[in-house]
């Protein structure tokens, strides 16, 4: 029954999603975008990560990403309200500008190649074909794919083909929640829920916590969504980050206290296993959730990628040529790296983006609190990108 109950809520999230009333309101449209990027970036392999890792302190931890991730966006909304009245002022804001962008392009180059790796680890996941080698063919297929589509269709097939895996990929996550509060209940009722204890603590703890901030990426897309104006892509941001942080949180409540993780080892598809348990089917429904998750995702940066080293080189390398050193880029870093080390490389290209971000928004908000603050931010990006720790 609740394998049927599971499927039911999936169904029911999915047609929700798809209401006109819905599918037309202009801040719900912007606002799908960063949440699909938000929760696409880490949702499966974050909870086993930090109930492993931080046993009992998981949501805390959780938490404090989301808080950070907030403190962050903070500085990128003040951003684009900024250049929405004005030009950037002088050149060293223009170069810092340019900078922030060649960043964030180098951090999409890595943030494909984890989607798609995570993509090979969980589409292999229920076969006979499952381990590192044939994940590692399976994500260069997928990069042979987008590359074949990007080059001869261009952006826009990117763009219809990640609209439809977002929906799909929410559906699921709703069937996910509602299996994981079943089980949680009762466990509870049984008096079996537990009490992990936490296997790093001290400078470990805070530098794994450094290098899993690629998990609650993506909101800094609402910045480059220019067909909304200021208003609304902030409003985005906003609205975005919060249901993605309530989704977090109740995953981690419901997770970290309900299954005894013990102490084997973390592998990127260890949610599969950990949820066998509740019900058959969210097997099935996790591995189809892995798969549009990561793919969409995978299109979005890499259309992304495409347009941002056009405009960086003044056009002189096209979107296609983007699109061929990205796939290379993302190839190369599939067979020399796990997936755990390419979660923790995105992070710090990532919070070196954000870095930026923050300093730009401190030197734009002139002296005082607000500035002090945003040069504090930035100094913690910095921290981040530096001493950010892979999973071991």
């Amino acid at each position: 029954m609740l394998n049927v109950a599971i499927v039911a809520v999936t169904l029911a999230v999915g047609a929700a999603l798809c209401l006109p009333s819905l599918a037309r309101a202009t801040l719900w449209r912007a606002t799908m975008t960063p949440l699909a990027s938000i929760i696409g970036s880490g949702f499966l392999v974050l909870g086993p990560i930090l109930t492993v890792s931080y046993g009992y302190y998981a949501p805390l931890v959780m938490a404090a990403l989301c808080g950070v991730a907030w403190l962050f966006g903070g500085a990128i909304r003040a951003n684009i309200a900024y250049l929405a009245e004005a030009d950037p002022s002088g050149r060293r804001d223009r170069a810092v500008e340019t900078l922030a962008s060649w960043v964030l392009g180098s951090a999409y180059v890595i943030s494909v190649a984890y989607y798609l790796n995570l993509f090979g680890a969980f589409g292999l996941r229920l076969t006979p074909w499952d381990g590192v080698g044939n994940a590692r063919v399976l994500t260069t297929v997928m990069f042979a794919i987008i590359l074949a589509v990007g080059w001869t269709r261009g952006f826009g097939a990117l763009e219809r083909m990640e609209r439809l895996a977002v929906g799909l990929k929410l559906a699921i996550i709703g069937g996910l929640l509602f299996g994981l509060a079943v089980h949680f209940t009762d466990t509870a009722q049984q008096g079996a829920l537990v009490w992990p204890a936490p296997h790093l603590s001290g400078w470990g703890a805070l530098t794994l916590a450094f290098g899993l901030i690629v998990t609650v990426q993506g909101f800094e897309t609402s910045r480059y969504l220019s067909s909304y104006d200021a208003g609304v892509r902030i409003a985005s941001m906003r609205l975005a980050q919060g249901i993605a942080a309530a989704i977090y949180m109740v995953y981690l409540l419901l997770l970290a206290y309900a299954f005894d993780v013990g102490q084997g080892d973390l592998t990127e598809t260890a949610i599969i296993s950990m949820l066998q348990v509740v019900a058959p089917v969210l097997s099935i429904l996790l591995v189809v959730a892995a798969l549009s998750a990561q793919f969409s995702a995978a299109l979005a940066d890499t259309g992304g990628a495409g347009g941002l080293f056009t405009e960086l080189t003044g056009g002189r390398i096209g979107p296609r040529q983007a699109y061929a050193l990205l796939v290379a880029a993302g190839v190369s870093l599939t067979w020399v790296a796990d997936v755990f080390e390419i979660i923790s490389y995105a992070s710090r290209a990532f919070a070196l983006y954000y870095a930026v971000q923050a300093w730009l928004a401190g030197h734009r908000a002139g002296p005082g609190r607000a500035r002090t603050g945003y040069r504090g931010l930035a100094l913690l990006g910095l921290a981040m990108a530096i001493f950010g720790a892979p999973v071991e």
